[in-house]
């Protein structure tokens, strides 16, 4: 049995004991009890997402900083404390996992790899002996209250050069897709995310990322341009979408308009980046009305799904994008000299 010193942190209701674990302790004493699956008081967890767990994995094995807490709820009856050191027995199941499954399945694969991973010091607050509802208000606290800032604002705060990232074009894109689909967006309930109910219609998440990853790399068009920055990238392809949606007026939210489909959010984003990227540059306008201007679209031209159906995946992309081509109406930049 190994002693751990530790800081008794009293907060409202309830204390708790923030200790450093060592990450092979910490995944063997440690369980994620899920909602709905597992019938135990304290079942606060969802079902583990695999793809967030390679991801945690490859991190640990390349960098390995964890600095913020994982958050347990022990279960394996009163800790004992000596002398400011708490007892922790190399036991399975000991403590529910609050918050951090992810973190701890992904170094538990990570272990597997590398063993001295097991060596690494995590910071773990323990609470003791929760039920489900103090267990879920804690969960709810760190979820939704507690929430970080976008992932990409450490790039526009710190400069952090790209290779000691993990893909920051991936993660700048998601924060750009997240702002489409926010209350008052052209993508409001079309972006579809993991776990989320199926529906008819909208975009994966992965597909949207995918899409504008490209266009915000470290060599992509945006950066050319000078525009790197987050809250400007947002403000460009909202304005862009914002555009295509007011040709649609009423009927943008009509399950019949190819834009709430993968192939013409695709298409769109080909045509961006093919015509209207370099006319709103010659612009010097990102506007959505330069945009709106330029695009010679009514309601006889509109491009609804149907008009797509039946073709692949890629074929239907680009028959949205070489209609938005046909409708590209831009307005010359005034030329020449008074005299």
């Amino acid at each position: 049995m190994q002693t751990y010193p530790f800081i008794e942190v009293q907060q409202k209701e309830h204390s708790f004991k923030l200790v450093s674990l060592p990450a092979g302790l910490l995944t063997r004493i440690s369980y994620a009890s899920v909602r709905r699956k597992d019938q135990e008081e304290g079942a606060v967890q969802r079902v583990l997402n695999n793809s967030r767990i390679a991801g945690i994995k490859d991190f640990a094995l390349r960098m390995g900083d964890f600095p913020a807490s994982i958050v347990l709820n022990w279960i394996g009856g009163s800790m004992a404390v000596n002398n400011g050191q708490v007892e922790i027995i190399d036991l399975p199941k000991l403590a529910q996992i609050i918050d951090g499954q992810h973190r701890v399945a992904g170094l538990k694969a990570a272990i597997e790899d590398d063993p001295s991973v097991a060596d690494y010091q995590i910071p773990v607050a323990i609470y003791e002996n929760l039920d489900t509802a103090h267990s879920a208000r804690i969960f709810i606290s760190i979820n939704t209250e507690q929430r970080p800032a976008p992932k990409s604002l450490v790039f526009d705060l710190y400069g952090v050069t790209a290779s000691d990232l993990m893909d920051p074009a991936a993660i700048r894109a998601n924060d750009i897709v997240f702002h489409l689909c926010a209350e008052g967006q052209p993508y409001n309930r079309w972006i579809k995310l993991p776990n989320q109910e199926r529906q008819r219609g909208g975009i994966a998440l992965s597909t949207a990322v995918n899409a504008i990853k490209p266009l915000v790399d470290s060599k992509g068009q945006l950066e050319q341009i000078g525009a790197t920055e987050l809250e400007i990238q947002k403000i460009i392809f909202s304005n862009y979408f914002s555009a295509i949606m007011d040709k649609y007026d009423h009927k943008w939210d009509d399950r019949a308009n190819a834009f709430i489909y993968a192939s013409g959010f695709i298409g769109a984003i080909d045509f961006f980046r093919s015509h209207m990227f370099d006319y709103c540059k010659s612009q010097s306008s990102f506007e959505t009305s330069t945009i709106v201007d330029a695009l010679s679209m009514d309601e006889t031209s509109l491009i609804m799904q149907e008009d797509v159906k039946g073709l692949g995946g890629s074929e239907a992309a680009n028959a949205v994008r070489d209609r938005l081509i046909s409708s590209f109406k831009p307005i010359s930049s005034s030329q020449g000299f008074k005299l």
